[in-house]
């Protein structure tokens, strides 16, 4: 049987480079970084001082006062990013069956910030649990933004998250598409969000010694596949993509950015952090979603690569994409936009996808910045430090995550 086509109608973000999606494109291809002190909280015995926090970010632009105090930084961050993506879409609810329209929605940690706000509340005095608020709970728990997001908009139909550490929101995304493809929905709000660059968050990477503590020069700190990276920089932010099977999109009037047209997803069942050898996993992801979208690899034209700036990740990530493309590897651009935006964690994937899209219909591919040493173990055109100009008709973007998770999807030009 013939799958079903899957096509991106509505686009929304809020990130470290922008809270609109033109405003982070432009910032994106200029290779702005998002890096800075944190002001999120006092960092004086923090060996990491700096992070991509989002900027000027009002929350009562896309919600009311009440709403905006009763939940997390992750889940503000959903809702506008998917209030954005919605209006985007031009779907009117007024004509769709709320039961045909579902939301899956993700985020590796949840509610951090409330987490460790509350804690603070029950600990700094007494010890009385009568301190603690009774929307803890509610606030904390990672499905709460797409439940909030289907409250929102009316949508009654699949609603869940996907939690799966960095590869969160792009499992959000392939679920999404397989909903429909099977045809359980129309339309799926999907995406993920993260804000976890509080005291626990970046004590608890810290501890792991996986952030970067280039304190001096946050902005040149992090550097994808470069030789002197020495850990990722975290970023906050959401990203919401509105998925519709191709005949409803058309039979509405749609405007179409894209398709995604592959879906790989594996496991390393190797080690809680470290890649499994040789970027097996991420490779095996890659082949399954060129096989899944009917192309060869020379059909790729592009790679947004996970990249994040830790030895293993770029290393391991490189020999995967070698592993797959073989001599092709070396023709396409392979770039990471976590030089700019830091990493986003559970929301990465869903980030990386807008960029995907945009980078299909710009024909422009973001640069890796702060690339300035090559790494004789990354050796593939990361497309350094400044944008470059091409047609590209297909991009995979691939993720990894803790617990050894690996996803790769395939996004492609819309040709009717």
């Amino acid at each position: 049987m013939q799958k079903k086509r899957v096509v991106i109608t509505g686009l929304g973000i809020v990130s470290p480079l922008g809270n609109t999606v033109n405003e982070f494109w432009d910032n994106l291809i200029a290779g702005k970084s998002g890096a800075g002190q944190i002001t999120n909280f006092d960092t004086t015995h923090y060996k990491t001082k700096f992070a991509c926090q989002v900027k000027d970010f009002d929350p009562i632009n896309y919600m009311d006062r009440k709403l905006s105090s009763r939940v997390d930084p992750f889940t503000q961050f959903a809702l506008a990013a998917s209030e954005m993506a919605f209006k985007d879409s031009g779907l009117d609810m007024t004509k769709t069956d709320p039961y045909r329209v579902g939301v899956v929605y993700g985020s590796g940690i949840g509610g951090m910030w409330t987490y460790d706000k509350e804690q603070r509340k029950l600990y700094d005095k007494d010890g009385n649990p009568d301190r603690i608020s009774p929307f803890f709970i509610p606030m904390l728990i990672a499905d709460i933004a797409a439940g909030r997001i289907s409250m929102r908009f009316g949508l009654k139909g699949p609603n869940y998250a996907t939690i799966s550490a960095c590869t969160t929101s792009a499992h959000s995304i392939a679920d999404s598409v397989m909903l429909i493809q099977r045809g359980n929905a129309d339309v799926m709000v999907t995406g993920g969000s993260e804000a976890v660059i509080c005291p626990m968050g970046v004590g608890g990477f810290n501890a792991m010694k996986a952030l970067s503590t280039r304190n001096d020069a946050p902005e040149k700190a992090s550097r994808p596949f470069e030789k002197n990276r020495d850990g990722f920089v975290m970023g906050e932010g959401g990203a919401t993509l509105v998925l519709e099977s191709l005949e409803f999109a058309l039979a509405r009037g749609a405007r179409i950015y894209g398709e995604i047209s592959g879906i790989g997803l594996t496991a390393d069942a190797h080690h809680i952090t470290e890649p499994a050898p040789e970027g097996q996993g991420v490779a095996e992801a890659m082949r399954i979603a060129i096989e899944d979208a009917g192309m060869k690899p020379t059909d790729i034209d592009c790679i947004n690569a996970h990249g994040t700036s830790t030895y293993y990740n770029d290393k391991n990530e490189s020999a995967a994409i070698k592993s797959v493309f073989g001599d092709h590897a070396y023709k396409i651009p392979v770039h990471s936009i976590k030089s700019m935006i830091g990493h986003l964690l559970g929301a990465a994937g869903a980030v990386e996808s807008i960029a995907s899209v945009l980078t299909i219909i710009n024909g422009i591919v973001p640069p890796t910045i702060n690339y300035e040493t090559p790494d004789p173990d990354c050796d593939l055109n990361y497309v350094p430090n400044t944008a470059i100009k091409k047609e590209i008709k297909t991009v995979l973007s691939d993720n990894s995550g803790f617990g050894g998770h690996n996803t790769a999807l395939i996004f492609k030009k819309y040709e009717e």
